[in-house]
């Protein structure tokens, strides 16, 4: 039986969905005024019914860990089609990002710090409450990487630091739902789906060159009462404020495991990390020094089939999607640009140079979309996609750097100054390939 919550935000999306689609609302002209009423309207329903599901749930104690299942009737082939569900929480995002998150950004950036005000009205998103089984309060019924890495490229559109900021706890929901045990549930889950924005990372880099996400220099040690930690963890969202972490660290047995660790947990030292991008992430590094934890820390204990190689796959498609996302960025700001520039009389986008520029950014920018889908449609329908989610990184990497650098080539000296986002996206498209982890779709 659907809880009342999910009952109560489904009738009303289906109604906001018609009302967007009427076609009297164009004949007369209310077009903006519609789009407007259906954001609220999203918004104030994932508010509705995250408040009903806080009162009404009882206090939880699980014998077994609730999932999502993966969705149903999906097709084998690769879909690029999405649903008028997913295309209304598109439009949601997209204009989140626009009006809320980009004029954010260039202060965020300088700070290095994302506004708690921004984290909160994040929550109206509805993000975290979707990402939830119902036996968790929530109001999600299905697993879906596909719909994840949309809302990773939507949020990326506005400000890829400021969407890492947004994003990091829900890779932790994502985490403990796909392999935490009863009692982590029970334990992390109620408060990370609190009305409030509660900080919380995933933290796998390390300070190395070449780093390796499988051949980790953090150990865990194995003791009568628990485990104990040792090493450095860097690029850590949220770094001032997240008050758990799962950190990556390799096991006795020789295997890369996850482990449970909150901010106060003695031994933890945090350092503020800022770096050349993403810094309105609050990025940080981690020392680990005898840091102890119980049994009950290591996610999914002895209870779940924990497969650390998804957790490293399913970031590589998230971070593929804030390429592709920011990507985007870049390509709508230099078309309007360079069609406004004049130069000997006459658009500079006249020049072939500057034409051909433009053409192959969007060419590459639609690879590593391609890339990208293909890769969470195969995560979604229980295929291997290893393969593909390595490639579509590693497109992401190489093009999403070379979009951003052309991109301040076409602005010229324009691109060089903090007047123009450019300078600012381009810095960040250039973590996609040094980070790992963090994301989880």
């Amino acid at each position: 039986m659907k809880n009342v919550a999910s009952m109560a935000m489904g009738r009303g999306l289906r109604f906001l969905g018609e009302l967007g689609g009427a076609e009297w609302i164009d004949r007369w002209g209310l077009r903006p005024q519609a789009s407007r009423l259906v954001e609220q309207g999203a918004r104030v329903g994932f508010r509705a019914a995250q408040n009903a599901g806080q009162r009404f749930k009882p206090v939880l104690k699980l014998v077994q860990p609730s999932r999502l299942e993966r969705p149903a009737g999906k097709p084998e082939l690769f879909d690029l089609n999405i649903t008028d569900e997913q295309q209304m929480t598109r439009d949601t995002l997209r204009r989140f990002a626009e009006d809320v998150m980009r004029p954010a950004a260039r202060s965020a950036d300088d700070k290095c710090l994302t506004p708690q005000e921004l984290l909160d009205e994040s929550m109206d998103l509805g993000l975290t409450l979707m990402a939830l089984p119902e036996g968790l309060g929530g109001a999600g019924t299905e697993r879906s990487p596909v719909s994840n890495a949309l809302v990773i490229e939507d949020l990326a559109y506005g400000d890829m630091g400021v969407a890492l900021a947004v994003l990091a706890p829900l890779a932790v929901v994502n985490l403990l739902v796909d392999f935490g045990t009863a009692a982590q549930q029970s334990k992390y889950l109620s408060p990370l789906a609190e009305a409030d924005f509660v900080g919380s990372a995933l933290a796998v880099t390390e300070p190395t060159p070449l780093f390796d996400a499988y051949r980790l220099r953090t150990r865990a040690q194995r003791t009568d009462d628990g485990y104990v930690l040792n090493g450095t963890k860097t690029l850590v969202p949220l770094g001032s404020r997240a008050e758990l972490f799962l950190v990556a660290a390799l096991s006795d047995s020789g295997e890369p495991e996850l482990f449970i660790v909150e901010r106060d947990a003695k031994g933890l030292t945090i350092f503020e990390d800022p770096c050349m991008g993403l810094r309105a992430a609050d990025l940080a590094r981690l020392e680990l020094k005898d840091v102890r934890v119980s049994r009950d820390a290591r996610i999914g204990g002895d209870e779940v089939q924990f497969r650390y190689s998804e957790v490293v796959d399913r970031a590589r498609i998230g971070w593929s999607a804030m390429a592709v996302g920011c990507g985007q960025s870049v390509l709508d700001y230099v078309i309007p640009y360079c069609n406004e520039r004049f130069a000997f009389g006459e658009p500079i986008t006249n020049r072939q140079s500057v034409a051909f520029l433009i053409a192959d950014m969007a060419l590459e920018l639609d690879g590593m979309r391609l890339l990208t889908q293909r890769a969470a449609s195969r995560a979604e329908s229980g295929s291997t996609f290893q393969r593909e989610a390595y490639l579509a990184r590693l497109q992401a990497g190489e093009k999403g750097m070379k979009i951003g650098s052309d991109g301040v080539q076409l602005l010229g000296g324009h691109g060089f100054v903090k007047e123009h986002p450019v300078e600012l996206w381009y810095r960040q498209l250039r973590a996609i390939s040094v980070i790992e982890g963090a994301l989880y779709v």
